[in-house]
């Protein structure tokens, strides 16, 4: 990366080579200069090509549009915007990346928006500027609009839609998440910037070297001032960081982990780690279903770059060049990530999902479960209303300490030995017999009449439970909770539906 240089508009120009940040120290403005060298040798051979989109919007933004599109790519195909790093191009990013391999074989359009120097001094796209960076403005807006463009023209699926990109592009595409939750199913942040981490240069320079120690809820509710109002659906992201990463600093993979999953809502415990090739490690943050949310790719003693693994195997892909680093082909983890490979998302490396789940029992206080044996299966998740209540290695479950009359969803998940969750079964709905338990808010006297509690030495108890209710007068209110006939719990924090 080089040294931040002044936004300039609105003549198009080409970007320029930039040189190393420590080269550049008297430089004025800019952010993430990302030396690349120039094109490299391109994708196998096909008669699809890198193409010049025009005509995409009002590209408030001044950025270009570049397409690489499949032979015979089928209408409801998935579509990925890859963003390339500061001195970068379009050009240089399809050719190194890995996404045309990707894109070939499991059939999907990639568009590779392109900034200029015109827009900035090293070519870099202006993550840090609010201008360029927020919901219907500047550069921000044109990529969107590129993908707009893209699903009307080559008829891809606007549900399955995605963007990733690398350095400053990486923190243009958390920024793009944040903005546009609704135009995006997943991203990928690859030796990047969590999302609104500074819209000033000095805050831009902060971030890279010493990203702020915000807390998860303050890093989300950065990602949800940003997002619509009314958002209820967030994308999936993948972080990918080197841990010798000396222009974004390594922590700043943990504050974007720290503000995904709180966006999420899932906390910042893992729910399974494992390694991968290239020294890679590979944790993964799942959602109440079971599904991974967020994952985190650390590749051990990598620099700054984009991780690529040259070669003709099935998880290789990329080609190595200036901050192109031979270690681990992380375009088709993350493809897999997204589920472009056919999967669904649901879980990249786990086993397959359980087959035939069924409820065999209900009472008033459990619920029964069996589902058919997976192979690969040592143990298995079972999660009730999206939350995993157990964990077991038969095939069969029976939930218990639930209340009469309530009704519940289930789905049930494969664990491999590895400790790899695989993608949930379908659901189940299953209703305990009994009545539902219900709530009575009154006065401790009122209660007493109703003989919901009783008295003793001028206090006032509920029945059954014998819980302590305070004085027997008409001025003291609490809420009862009737879990059987005639027990009753004081349940003034809320009672269950």
């Amino acid at each position: 990366m080089s040294r931040p240089h002044p936004v300039r508009r609105p003549a198009k120009g080409p970007g320029g080579p930039a040189r190393c940040l420590r080269h550049l120290a008297a430089s004025a403005l800019g952010v993430l200069a990302l030396t690349a060298g120039l094109l490299a040798a391109g994708p196998p051979a096909t008669a699809a090509s890198l193409t010049q989109v025009t005509g995409f919007g009002s590209n408030p933004g001044n950025l270009s549009m570049y397409a690489y599109v499949p032979d015979a790519l089928p209408t409801g195909a998935p579509l990925v915007l890859a963003l390339h790093g500061c001195t970068q191009s379009a050009g240089d990013y399809h050719a190194h990346s890995g996404w045309a391999t990707l894109a070939d074989r499991y059939g999907f359009a990639v568009v590779y928006p392109q900034t200029n120097a015109t827009n900035n001094a090293n070519s870099c796209f202006n993550w840090f500027e609010a201008g360029d960076s927020a919901r219907g403005r500047g550069e921000a807006l044109s990529i969107k609009q590129m993908a707009d463009k893209a699903v009307e023209q080559y008829g891809s699926d606007p549900g399955r839609v995605h963007i990733t990109g690398l350095s400053a592009g990486g923190g243009m595409t958390a920024n793009m998440l944040a903005a546009y939750p609704d135009v995006f199913a997943g991203g990928a942040i690859a030796s990047g910037l969590p999302a609104r981490c500074a819209e000033t240069l000095t805050a831009a320079y902060t971030c890279m070297y010493s990203p702020p120690d915000r807390t998860p809820a303050q890093w989300g509710d950065l990602v949800r001032s940003a997002a619509p109002a009314d958002t209820t659906s967030w994308p999936r992201v993948a972080i990918w960081q080197g841990t010798a990463d000396t222009t974004v600093r390594p922590p700043s993979a943990t504050e974007l982990r720290d503000q995904w999953t709180n966006v999420w809502g899932i906390g910042q415990t893992p729910s399974r780690t494992r390694s991968l090739t290239g020294g890679t490690t590979a944790t993964t943050y799942d959602d109440p279903t079971g599904r991974p949310a967020v994952e985190v790719y650390s590749v051990s003693g990598m620099a700054h770059g984009l991780a690529v693994d040259p070669g003709g195997g099935a998880e290789q892909c990329g080609a190595t060049g200036t901050y192109y680093l031979d270690t681990i082909c992380s375009s088709y983890h993350t493809a897999r990530f997204w589920g472009l490979d056919g999967d669904g998302g649901e879980s990249p490396d786990g086993p397959p999902a359980p087959a035939r789940p069924a409820v065999t029992a209900t009472t008033d206080t459990t619920v029964s479960l069996t589902w058919e044996a997976v192979a690969e299966a040592a143990s298995y998740h079972v999660h009730r209303d999206g939350t995993r209540v157990g964990t077991t290695a038969a095939t069969h479950y029976t939930d218990t300490g639930l209340a009469p009359g309530t009704t519940h969803g289930y789905t049930v998940a494969a664990v491999d030995p590895a400790g790899t969750v695989g993608s949930p079964s379908a659901a189940v709905t299953a209703t305990t017999t009994g009545s539902p338990p219900t709530c009575h808010t009154a006065s401790n006297y009122a209660h007493t009449v109703a003989g919901r509690a009783y008295v003793s030495g001028g206090h006032t108890y509920a029945a059954g439970s014998g819980q302590p209710m305070g004085l027997w007068n008409t001025f003291t209110v609490h809420t009862l909770l009737e879990t059987s006939p005639g027990h009753y719990l004081i349940a003034d924090s809320g009672c269950p539906a």
